[in-house]
């Protein structure tokens, strides 16, 4: 079907065939759609749907137009996508754990998205890190290191590629169809034998509201399983940073931290990583049950074979040889360190993650557009969560930052960011977890 003759047909309302939608994504991959095609399809989708069928056709034509992996490897190949949030890091420490558990995790990430950081980029902040890695590269580093945190190259999915770079121009990021399809065409092509999603809700995700990430959690369950990858999905709170560290070195920082069990008892970070570890072991057939789970991840980061593989995978992809053992000595710091102090004594009430992560990119850690440099040093470490106490004077957070005058408007977007109390009961954090899909 030519391009215009689908466009048509779906603009009288009829859901196109898989046949249709593979031409259509070979047409996105080859240059024989156009970019005012691709936005018109992107358009319809929006304001008609594909349903199940359509979703999982276009998904699965996504996938098929450029390389997909295969691997022969000793043990099963899984892997966590997030849909973004602040101080989410938690690739950096699930990944290594996963590895040390006998699993295979070759993870292609992505960088950051607007108030959201990338793990691509916390990863650029260790000196020699090298996230573009050839094909033949990429699988030997999986197989000697067991895990491998790169970006897609050109000829993964590249059909979504071309449709999300017209999508971010037409107004038409928002469609759980074209979420779910342009996730999930990279993950499946990257060969999965399982997933775990993290589908974050809370003022620091894009999503605000439980029942808009249900609804996503839902589609992208039921398409990955009708794609034939098993997945869960993990509905997490992010009204609370997930590591009280926000930008890319500090984040690299936090994440060494938990690796080496310095971690407080009640780090998010090291929660949340158990957490969707035990999910992904549960719906792999390598846990009896979540319990079980969380204690086999937990102890990998008890024991130190998590760090070990860390170690592994940053020396196989070009970084420092010690580096997991004095991380400090090799990421960059910042030239202004600054405290910012609590006006008023009381309990951190609520935080605008958004904000947040804003103040991030403002001072450099993230991009307004594409073309940005990011400065791996700056960012904010030490965030008092909802519910930490605090004295007038007492830090809420500390600013890195590269200048004073970048440090001083962090300040104020921060301070307007976190809500403090003064008198009542103390609020509690939303638990971490909010629900879980696909292990039933």
């Amino acid at each position: 079907m030519h391009p215009a003759e689908l466009l048509d047909a779906m603009r009288r309302g009829h859901e196109p065939d898989a046949e249709a939608l593979s031409a259509f994504a070979q047409g996105l991959a080859d240059g024989a759609v156009s970019d005012a095609q691709a936005g018109a399809f992107a358009m319809a989708v929006c304001l008609g749907g594909l349903g199940d069928a359509g979703r999982t056709a276009l998904t699965l034509a996504m996938r098929d137009s450029g390389r997909k992996l295969h691997w022969d490897l000793p043990g099963p190949v899984l892997d966590k996508h997030s849909t973004g949030g602040v101080g989410d890091c938690v690739s950096l420490v699930l990944a290594p754990a996963l590895a040390a558990l006998g699993v295979y995790v070759p993870m292609i990430s992505g960088r950051g998205l607007g108030h959201t950081g990338g793990t691509l980029d916390k990863l650029d902040a260790i000196p020699g890190f090298r996230t573009a890695l050839s094909g033949e590269a990429f699988a030997r580093v999986v197989a000697e290191a067991g895990c491998a945190i790169v970006g897609a190259s050109a000829d993964i999915a590249p059909a979504d590629a071309r449709l999300y770079a017209v999508r971010d121009v037409t107004g038409t990021v928002a469609s759980t169809d074209l979420i779910t399809a342009s996730i999930l065409s990279k993950k499946l092509a990257a060969g999965l034998e399982g997933l775990v999603l993290d589908v974050k809700v809370g003022s620091g995700a894009f999503m605000k509201t439980a029942e808009e990430a249900r609804a996503l959690a839902r589609s992208l369950v039921t398409t990955a399983n009708d794609a034939g990858c098993p997945t869960v999905a993990c509905l997490t709170d992010m009204n609370t940073p997930v590591a009280p560290a926000l930008g890319n070195a500090v984040e690299v920082a936090e994440a060494m931290r938990v690796l080496h069990g310095k971690a407080p008892a009640d780090s998010r970070l090291a929660a949340l990583s158990a957490e969707l570890g035990a999910a992904l072991l549960v719906r792999a057939g390598l846990a009896a049950d979540v319990e079980a789970g969380r204690a086999a991840i937990r102890a990998t980061l008890a024991d130190g074979r998590a760090t070990e593989a860390m170690g592994r995978m940053i020396y196989a992809q070009g970084g420092p040889l010690g580096f997991v053992e004095t991380p400090a000595r090799f990421l960059p710091e910042a030239t202004v360190i600054r405290e910012v102090p609590a006006p008023v004594s009381g309990h951190v009430a609520a935080i605008d993650g958004e904000a947040l992560g804003r103040a991030v990119v403002g001072l450099g850690g993230g991009r307004r557009v594409e073309s940005d440099p990011v400065d791996p040093a700056v960012g904010l470490t030490d965030v008092a969560g909802v519910g930490t106490p605090v004295a007038r004077g007492q830090p809420l957070l500390r600013i890195h930052a590269a200048r004073i005058e970048d440090a001083d408007r962090a300040a104020a977007s921060c301070l307007a960011a976190i809500t403090l109390v003064e008198d009542g009961t103390p609020p509690s954090p939303a638990p971490l977890l909010i629900d879980t899909l696909g292990l039933a």
